[in-house]
């Protein structure tokens, strides 16, 4: 009988070790503890605890002890890892990610110095694991397990596992609740706060191996789609309405015949959701710039905090002597830079658990700006001054147009880490400068973390320049690798001018993500007050600017979903609005910026998914009815934009 209950203590130990990590875990992320995640992270670690005493039970003596020990390590690297990556990268690394883990590994020195910065955690993450080797054979026996016993156990484990799947039903099904991230929804961020680590895990390795896809339930509010603006609103009152034609970014697509010769189900459901979206106008703006060369920069880790009169004088410039986009967000999605790329050149929403730019590599992806102009005649190339192949960009920068060109297929970039963004550019420029009409994309790398003097090539190359900035080491470094896209910037502005078509280049930038590698103290150094997490976090600047140009501050919100639509209008281009999930920013439509979590901003207010308040703007008023239409509209966007990748739609509505 007593060793029967010190066998019972010794799952107990399991059971608290796996449920300290979580706790752990929870508390140095999302920061939440005390919430309705608390119940069921209690009851799915009891199933976890449970196959880990399992799986050693099979052993006894020594080799029990030994496997307990390896299980816990095991368990144990696993949370410390998820810690580590979640500091890195401000987001979990999922199953897929693992399977191209090699490309991580690229960024050594930042998991070594983030190691670094946390080993009091990792040392309390592996606590259990050196307190069972020190007193487990003093305090636990480690008999083998009778079958009776292991019956009971399994019995239990699958009891706690059913019952946590019916509490999930009871609890409450709203957008965000247990329920929902178990069944319908993937965000990582928010299944570890009310899930826990090990059943997030689980979920996302179920979903990579079976096939997975957003829910989508239909929606009885409709407004979006009977009410879409009016185009002739804001024509002058001396106008005569009447006689005013109004154009649609739109293409010659027959969605009633393209659903009558389908015969799949999932197929048509696409059709007839495009069919119903709202296009939008032609409006003063669409052409302006037709026939323009275009430079498009995804800037790595760009931010409004970057841009400094005196220190960076040309992103200033571009900023106050172009257009003004004073309330642009970039959200964070699940994979880094490789989705805010993905958005920034597609219009789409990432799916998330995979690299959605790399899947999109062999579908037909016809609004890339580099197949648009690529088939009017421009020559289209694309740089990157890291490795060609990371996250795979030598399959979907070509497959958007691109005669791509990264370190290891024809780049050659100085060794120093980051890369030199002004080395990029004089190293390239010059191969199409005088091929116009001309197309240029550049994804940068100078702005990357570690964001200190030792580590950081382009930090300390600038070092000089921010000594004098009143701001700690890593808000310096900051800026100083900003000081770098700044002066490739300033090179390519003085090669336009050289070539005599700066006022016939227009230029594009936007960045990847805000700098995450900054802790959250520095951001709020640098901005000047406590950033708001949910909203403010994410604010940041479109830079879209061409010599000669009448400078413009729009107030409307905006994100980098609304890039491609925006271009494409600017440009007169032929596109169709109602394929893309952004919309032209010039445009009278209804604005509305997503993120992960499926909170929105819209022209009404802010809506936070997590704490189900509407912070509505000055004056404004909104009901239960238009925060439901809005959220349904982002459930579609976000289904619709991963239904797109899946099916390989566009190939299937242009025929290709």
């Amino acid at each position: 009988m007593f060793k029967r209950t010190n066998q019972v203590s010794l799952l107990i130990y399991i059971f608290l070790s796996i449920f300290f990590m979580e706790t752990l875990l929870r508390v140095t992320t999302t920061g939440g503890v005390f919430s309705n995640g608390l119940v069921f992270l209690a009851m799915f670690t009891i199933s976890a605890g449970i196959i880990l005493y399992l799986i050693g039970s099979f052993f006894e003596g020594k080799s029990l002890h030994y496997s307990l020990i390896g299980l816990l390590s095991i368990t144990a690297f696993v949370f410390a890892s998820q810690l580590i990556y979640y500091k890195t990268f401000r987001m979990l690394y999922t199953f897929y990610s693992l399977g191209n883990s090699l490309q991580v590994l690229q960024f050594w020195r930042d998991i070594v110095a983030k190691v670094t910065d946390n080993i009091h955690w990792i040392f309390l993450m592996f606590l259990p694991v050196f307190l069972i080797v020190i007193y487990g054979k003093k305090y636990f026996p480690y008999d083998r397990v009778h079958k009776q016993i292991r019956y009971l156990l399994i019995f239990t484990m699958i009891s706690s596992h059913l019952l946590g799947l019916l509490t999930l039903q009871v609890i409450g099904k709203d957008q965000n609740s247990p329920y929902d991230l178990y069944y319908k929804n993937s965000n990582s961020l928010l299944s570890l706060e009310n899930l826990g680590l090990l059943t997030t895990m689980r979920l996302d390795f179920q979903r990579l191996i079976f096939g997975w896809s957003p829910a989508l339930e239909a929606s009885s509010y409709d407004f979006y789609y009977s009410s879409p603006p009016d185009p002739k609103a804001n024509i002058p009152d001396d106008t005569d309405v009447m006689k005013v034609r109004i154009e649609y970014n739109v293409m010659d697509i027959d969605f009633q015949k393209l659903m009558e010769n389908e015969s799949k189900k999932s197929i048509i459901d696409l059709h007839n959701y495009f069919s119903k979206v709202a296009p939008t106008a032609k409006n003063p703006y669409t052409g302006k710039y037709k026939g323009y060369n275009l430079i498009l920069i995804t800037a790595e880790s760009f931010s409004p905090y970057g841009i400094h009169k005196e220190l960076t004088p040309t992103l200033y410039k571009l900023y106050n002597e172009g257009y003004q986009f004073a309330n642009f967000y970039t959200p964070l999605w699940g994979v880094s830079t490789s989705d805010g790329e993905y958005v920034a050149l597609t219009s789409l929403i990432p799916k998330n658990g995979v690299w959605s730019f790399y899947l999109s590599g062999n579908k037909y992806m016809p609004f890339a700006m580099g197949n648009q102009l690529k088939n009017l005649g421009y020559t289209s190339v694309a740089y990157h001054n890291h490795f060609y192949d990371y996250y795979r960009r030598d399959v979907s920068h070509p497959n958007m147009g691109y005669d791509y060109k990264g370190v290891g297929n024809g780049l050659k970039i100085s060794t120093p880490w980051p890369a030199s963004d002004l080395e990029m550019m004089e190293k390239t420029v010059d191969e199409y400068i005088n091929n116009q009409p001309f197309h240029a994309y550049y994804m940068t790398v100078s702005g990357h973390m570690q964001y200190n003097f030792t580590g950081n090539a382009m930090a300390l190359k600038n070092k000089g320049l921010v000594a004098d900035l009143p701001y700690s080491d890593a808000a310096k470094a900051y800026i100083a690798t900003q000081i770098e896209l700044d002066k490739s910037l300033e090179y390519l502005l003085n090669k336009l001018e050289e070539a005599c078509i700066a006022d016939k280049t227009l230029i594009a930038l936007s960045s990847d993500h805000y700098p995450y590698g900054l802790e959250y103290e520095v951001i709020d150094e640098l901005v000047g007050h406590q950033v708001e997490r949910n909203f403010e976090l994410y604010k940041n600047s479109f830079l879209l600017y061409t010599k000669g140009m009448e400078p413009e501050i729009i107030d409307k919100p905006a994100s980098s979903l609304d890039i491609i639509p925006t271009l494409s209008n600017l440009l007169g281009l032929e596109y169709d609005s109602r394929l893309l999930m952004g919309r032209d920013i010039f445009s009278n439509h209804h604005p509305l910026v997503i993120f992960l979590s499926k909170s929105f901003i819209t022209d009404k207010g802010f809506y936070n998914t997590i704490t189900k308040e509407f912070i509505p703007n000055d004056g404004l008023e909104v009901d239960e009815d238009y925060i439901n239409g809005i959220s349904s509209i982002v459930n579609e966007r976000i289904y619709y934009s991963a239904k797109i990748l899946e099916t390989d739609y566009y190939r299937r509505v242009f025929a290709q």
